[in-house]
């Protein structure tokens, strides 16, 4: 009788990985829920107090962003604090920027840095923003991702250390890549 019910248990955490992959999609954890890793645990803490980024095709050395999450939820909405705080995601084909055609410069919903251009914006069928490159490569940081036993590339605003998405080598040419975002990470200033 032991073992159909270890079966049993086996075959549900299955199924309940299966649900939290499809959740997650691009993005780490599922929507409503809360990363683990504190402000300090996450790089802002230890970040250098200036970054080099490039805004209207000039590098300048900026501040970085560092708050408190009281600070961030103060100026973040409930969504936007879940996935740039805490490395949420947004439900597949329900963020504002999914399906937008519109011209404009797509920028961190957090401290406002220019990171992807509308020019470089393609339809890759998943349901998130995707892009085939950034305005400028020091406009965002990537580090490993080994949620829910994978292995991703994690992508990050390069001035407020906020969670952008994950990019992949699937995507179309020139570079291959497709940086697939969070639209509550995104703003997208229109000409």
């Amino acid at each position: 009788m032991a073992r159909p019910a270890l079966l049993l248990i086996a075959c549900a955490s299955v199924w309940v990985l299966a649900a939290m992959l499809a959740v997650t999609g691009c993005g780490g954890v599922p929507a409503g829920a809360a990363a683990t890793a504190p402000a300090e645990k996450r790089g802002v803490a230890s970040a250098p107090a200036k970054v080099a980024v490039v805004v209207q095709g000039e590098k300048k050395m900026v501040d970085r962003v560092v708050r408190s999450d009281e600070e961030w939820r103060a100026s973040l909405t409930p969504e936007q604090f879940q996935v740039l705080r805490e490395k949420g995601t947004e439900r597949a084909f329900t963020g504002a920027f999914w399906n937008t055609k519109d011209d404009g410069t797509y920028v961190c919903a957090a401290c406002r840095l220019p990171l992807f251009s509308s020019k470089t914006k393609f339809d890759s069928g998943t349901g998130w923003p995707s892009f085939w490159a950034p305005i400028a490569a020091e406009n965002v940081a990537t580090e490993s991702d080994r949620a829910y036993m994978m292995l991703r590339t994690e992508v990050l605003c390069a001035r407020c250390g906020g969670h952008l998405g994950h990019v992949f080598d699937d995507g179309p040419e020139p570079t291959g890549l497709r940086y697939c975002l969070n639209s509550a990470a995104l703003d997208l200033e229109r000409p």
